[in-house]
């Protein structure tokens, strides 16, 4: 999620923002401003969820080619198995859906996608999930304010949750989905209950997050880039990402995804020592 969205995210999401205009249809703009990023563990393929569709840039390739032929503005997006995509936003416009689609799964590496739940009622901007346990964070259709629901069942109920301020990131934990790091628009913070209650973390700056094997990383608005082992531990500078992010995310295993506003994904497979382009727009 872009750092900058919180506060599109607390004014709601209106709907002159909720699908890419018909004229972008007809023209195809590309992919224009990153919501999410991940790999698809059958193919080792990177998907790039934006506001103009779902892009998918196979294994050893640098350019990324729209999915399916769909414009479905993707605000959140995660990737949780083989083909299996969560995801979250507003539809294309060629489709006869509500204006914001609630949790919405592929299991086709995105060339379809059905309603799990809260079709027509929320919005998710920030979507992450291990195994049965989902977090979102997003806007509330009726009343365009933040919801920040949790799921122990894939995404079918949900239990809402008290965010500690309006969130721009948050990642679960490699070994245990209870375990979540969210930033928020001021501070960082931990939470080892299921986002019940929250702890702030000593974190050199808000940003995105990202949570794997290596440890916890951070970029902030600025692009420079941060790694501790773990939340609670020393947090150390490491290679900045060349620009202002827009999306942050793990990848494949050992793997760092960073989208820059201008629409290049850079990975780091180095635990942040060094980044490289992965696709460029």
């Amino acid at each position: 999620m872009a750092i900058g969205a919180v506060l599109l995210l607390i004014a709601g999401c209106g709907q002159d923002d909720s699908a890419p205009s018909q004229r972008a249809i007809d023209e195809d703009p590309g992919p224009i401003h990153v919501h999410g990023v991940g790999v698809n563990p059958a193919d080792g393929a990177l998907f790039v969820a934006t506001h103009t569709g779902l892009f998918r840039a196979a294994a050893g390739e640098r350019r990324s080619r729209r999915v399916a032929g769909r414009f479905q503005d993707t605000m959140g997006f995660t990737v949780v198995g083989p083909d299996r995509f969560l995801g979250s936003g507003h539809p294309d416009l060629r489709d006869k859906l509500p204006p914001f689609l609630g949790l919405i799964e592929s299991d086709d590496a995105g060339q379809s996608w059905q309603p799990v739940s809260l079709l027509g009622k929320a919005d998710f901007h920030i979507l992450e999930a291990r195994g049965d346990r989902v977090y979102g964070y997003g806007s509330d259709f009726k009343t365009r304010t933040p919801r920040f629901l949790t799921s122990t069942n894939g995404g079918h109920t949900w239990q809402r949750l008290k965010a500690p301020e309006p969130l721009i990131s948050l990642a679960i934990a490699p070994d245990t989905a209870n375990t979540t790091i969210a930033s928020g628009e001021r501070r960082v913070l931990r939470s080892t209950d299921a986002g019940r209650t929250w702890a702030q973390v000593d974190a050199p700056s808000a940003g995105l997050l990202a949570w794997n094997d290596d440890g916890v990383f951070l970029v902030a608005a600025d692009g420079r880039a941060w790694h501790a082992d773990r939340p609670d531990a020393s947090w150390r500078e490491v290679a900045p990402v060349g620009g202002q992010p827009a999306a942050f995310d793990s990848g494949r295993p050992g793997e760092l995804l960073v989208a820059l506003h201008d629409g290049t994904i850079k990975s780091s497979t180095d635990a942040g020592a060094n980044w490289t382009i992965r696709s460029q727009p």
